[in-house]
This record gives structure tokens, sequence and C-alpha cells, in this order.
């Protein structure tokens, strides 16, 4: 099948290698610019390392882009991670139009940070989606769909990283099949189990001690490790990473730091307690074992954080 892959990130470097070892001919690649300084992005080295035709579009939406793309005379349009607007003509330009991923099981958490907001919501499960695009934001009829569990501990890192990565890739293979044998589905998304969410940044990130200990745990657990839940220590944001917890009452007021050793830092919630492993104080990028953030004066047990 010819495949034109429109992407970025590792995400899309491996797709690519996937399309490649399915057998499938990529006609071309869209990939995001290069920086002025450091890496370029991992699509666009996988592709000039793989002598393949490639371009690096600031936009979609003009004629010249339409029209260069109606020239790949291409199969399939896969989507992989793409956060530049695609027109419905050049969605729509290939022989089985395109197909696009989503790190969620739509219709639900539609929008840029569905794996945050699975979390931090504190839904049990989540998944991938590999669905028909439209003119909306992910709202086209679904192709394939894939569950799983969301585990006590993880992250976004950790259930990205882990499992929807891997999933993701093995679905789309699944997918590229399916639109081969003519079988492949269309199924339209319940319009009355939708959510949208808008991007997880950090007027979203800010912890509430005043809110139940679970859902103060799911949101460091859901901004974990972009872009960060953090709370206030004198007048410095210190960044909470690798959380764990434990249900039960407490007379300590919520916020406070009860525990601050090389197992890492424990803070009181109202209904239980969590143990930070990993911290940062901003603007330092650097995440360090609490103790260190101790040692140096940032931290100190007793403090409350707010």
């Amino acid at each position: 099948m010819r495949i034109a892959l429109l992407g970025q990130a590792a995400f899309a470097e491996k797709a690519l290698e996937a399309l490649v070892n399915h057998g499938d001919e990529i006609v071309h690649v869209f990939a995001p610019h290069d920086p002025p300084a450091g890496r370029a992005d991992p699509l666009a080295a996988k592709a000039r390392a793989m002598g393949l035709p490639m371009s690096q579009p600031r936009s979609f939406k003009n004629d010249a882009a339409f029209e260069h793309f109606k020239t790949l005379d291409a199969d399939l349009a896969i989507l992989a991670f793409v956060t530049l607007i695609v027109p419905e003509r050049i969605l729509y330009a290939p022989r089985y139009k395109s197909i696009c991923f989503h790190p969620s099981l739509l219709p639900r958490h539609r929008g840029a940070s569905g794996m945050n907001w699975a979390i931090i919501q504190g839904d049990v499960e989540t998944g991938v989606t590999w669905f028909w695009p439209d003119k909306g934001i992910d709202t086209g009829p679904i192709l394939i769909q894939k569950r799983v569990p969301i585990a006590e501990n993880d992250t976004v890192g950790s259930i990205y990283f882990n499992t929807l990565f891997p999933m993701g890739i093995g679905a789309m293979v699944e997918a590229v099949d399916l639109i081969k044998s003519g079988n492949a589905p269309a199924l339209v998304q319940d319009e009355s189990k939708a959510t949208y969410e808008p991007p997880c940044r950090d007027e979203h990130a800010k912890i509430d001690f005043a809110k139940p200990a679970r859902e103060v745990f799911n949101l460091i657990r859901g901004c974990d490790p972009q872009p960060g839940a953090f709370a206030i220590v004198g007048d410095k944001r210190l960044r909470l990473y690798e959380a764990g917890f434990s249900a039960g009452h407490s007379d300590v007021a919520p916020g406070t730091i009860i525990a601050l050793d090389s197992d890492g830092m424990k803070v009181a919630l109202a209904g239980g307690t969590i143990l930070v492993k990993r911290a940062r104080i901003d603007p330092n990028p650097k995440k360090a074992a609490p103790a260190e953030l101790a040692a140096a004066g940032e931290i100190r047990l007793g403090t409350k954080l707010t």
C-alpha cells in the first residue's frame, strides 16, 4: 500500500519503521521543522536515514500543500501524533482517505491530553484508538480500538511508554491490514459519551490539598512527567513525581510533610498520604530525591505545602 505518513516524535518514527517492515511503500513523510539548534525530530531524522522523500511544512491549509499531496497518489495517509491542522481536502485525498492515532478510548477524552485526563479523572481503563479523521477534533468514525487497565501507580509516562505506545503501533499495522482486506470498520462515535478536555497545562496542575486524597494522587500521576503537578513552598513551585498512595486518616493538616528521608517525602492528605520519590524546584529542570532538596535547604520536615 502507498502510504503518506504525517507525524512527529518517537511514536511516528516507530510507525515509519513498522510500516516499512510491514512491506508498505512510504511515498512521503511529513515531519516537523528542524529546530534552530539541537536534534531534529526523530521522524525527520529517520526519514533522512532511510532516504525517503520528506517535507516539513509549517501548514497544510494552503493550496500548494493540497496540490503537493494530490501528486503523491497515496492509497492512505496515516497521522501519527500530528499537531498541525490537516484540512479535510487533504484527509480525503488518498484512495482510502486517512487514519489518525489517539491515545484514549474515544469518544472519551478528546483533545491533546487524553492520557493526562484519563488518570486525573480516575478512569479505571484507557487505551488507543485509530479513527477516520474529519473536520472535528477527534470526532471521526472509529476503525480500531484497544483497551488496557490503568494500574494504581501508573503515570502518563509509564502507561504511554510501557503500554499505549507499543499497543498503538501494533494496532496501526492491524488497521492497515483491515483496510487492505476491505473490511475496515467505521463506527460512528457515540456523542452522548463524548468528553473533551483542554491541553493539560500549569493552570490545571496546581495541587489543592483541600481535595480528597485520591484526587490529589490522581492529579500528580496525571501530570507526571508533564506538566508536573506542583505545590507552593515559600515562594517557589515544588513539582512532584513518582508518587505512591496510602489511604488512612491523619490528624495532620493536609499538605504537611510528615516524613523526609531516603525513601522519599511523605505528605499528609485529606484521607491518606503520598510518598513522593522525585521532585524539583522551578525553574531548575532537574528532578531530585526529596532528601537532596532537604539537604539544599529547599524543603524540610514539618513544612506545609500550599
